[in-house]
């Protein structure tokens, strides 16, 4: 007889009760080995979805631009293509929101790491406009994008879309982005880029409204992801060139709120050899529409483009909310955040450009349309 704890057992059923705890354990152990297998196979799984720019093939590339066309064509869905590969403009075979499709082949890792929380990956969705219907103060950048990284590879996916992407969810083109046109830019960068990529962002101070940044990312970036990173002191822009995995240089350029001036104007053309050629969104308050800028003394000038003709039709600013900007003879393209409203020279904001001929060709000759200098301009001129 043993007694415990005002219990008596015999041997017998110590015996048992010993057996017991045996199975028991080999459960736990055979529970805990199979756990180990399968989080291996889902960091293995994880590993497979590469964090890089794809086509709409799925295959990788080094960076794309996207222009998804307005409504007035098809069904506000339909989009043009460009990478290093295209020469230009194609049109895609896919909708933009379609799947598979650039952006879902893209955002494949960010739908896995939805079914799967692993280690490893990590990402920050901003938008100033997010997409759970949340005010964003003005105090943030006027500015929307992607960044999904691992411990290999990253992609920086900027573009002009309010409320891309749904929020967790794998149908991720939001209704209202079939009105507008819209433009993406997706560069590839190795891991080793995020640090510089934060500090950008930092300068951007856009609003995050979904994240998972771990230790393992640089502080910069989970600066961002909080909302508690912005500079603290003039001066209150910053400009770096980012390394592509295809050895490719991007030009960044961010402006914090302070910066009090136009992104084009104040801060790229000054860095430019030429003058740009800007589209960006045409309908706001007449008086807060910045006029075409052409001062005096000034070597170079900002025109702004209000046509462009995109598959042999005619788009005004007021159906396109593309932010571009391209200095055509140079061979300077940006896809930016701002537009050329006196209220957003108070924002934060930028713009990442690429020297590359063929891509200032293919945004230069869409342009149809570009605004003059005011008269006062032209006769000081």
């Amino acid at each position: 007889m043993n007694e415990r704890c005002g219990c008596v057992f015999t041997i017998g059923a110590l015996i048992n009760r010993c057996a017991v705890d045996r199975r028991e354990r080999t459960m736990a152990g055979y529970r805990t080995m199979m756990a180990l297998l399968l989080t291996a196979g889902s960091v293995f799984q994880l590993s497979e979805s590469s964090v890089t720019c794809k086509n709409e093939e799925g295959n990788e590339v080094d960076w794309y631009i996207l222009y998804k066309l307005p409504l007035g064509y098809g069904a506000g869905v339909s989009y043009l293509y460009m990478d290093n590969s295209t020469n230009g403009w194609i049109k895609s075979k896919t909708n933009i929101g379609g799947s598979p499709g650039t952006l879902a082949n893209t955002l494949k890792p960010l739908f896995d790491f939805y079914d799967t929380k692993t280690e490893g990956f990590g990402y920050i969705l901003y938008n100033d406009q997010p997409p759970r219907g949340e005010n964003a103060s003005t105090s943030y950048g006027h500015s929307k994008g992607v960044v999904m990284l691992d411990n290999k590879t990253g992609v920086w996916l900027s573009h002009s879309t309010p409320k891309f992407p749904k929020y967790r969810s794998k149908k991720f083109w939001p209704a209202n982005g079939k009105t507008n046109g819209q433009t993406f830019l997706c560069v590839t960068y190795s891991s080793d880029q995020f640090e510089e990529i934060g500090l950008q962002l930092k300068y951007i101070h856009p609003y995050s409204f979904d994240y998972a940044i771990s230790e393992f990312f640089p502080d910069a970036l989970r600066d961002v992801a909080y909302q508690i990173g912005f500079p603290r002191k003039s001066p209150w822009f910053r400009q770096t060139n980012l390394n592509s995995t295809g050895g490719n240089i991007f030009s960044s350029f961010a402006k914090y709120t302070h910066f009090n001036d136009d992104l084009y104007s104040g801060l790229i053309v000054e860095n430019m050899t030429e003058s740009l050629y800007v589209r960006s969104w045409g309908k706001s308050g007449r008086s807060s529409l910045l006029p075409s800028e052409c001062n005096p003394g000034t070597p170079h000038h900002v025109y702004n483009v209000k046509q462009v003709k995109l598959l042999k039709r005619i788009w005004n600013d007021t159906n396109d909310h593309s932010k571009w900007c391209v200095a055509p003879n140079s061979g300077w393209t940006c896809i930016a955040d701002l537009n050329r409203h006196e209220s957003q020279k108070n924002r934060g904001g930028g713009a990442v450009c690429i020297r590359n001929t063929a891509v200032a060709n293919a945004f230069n000759t869409i342009i149809n349309k570009a605004e003059p200098c005011p008269p006062s301009a032209k006769r000081e001129l």
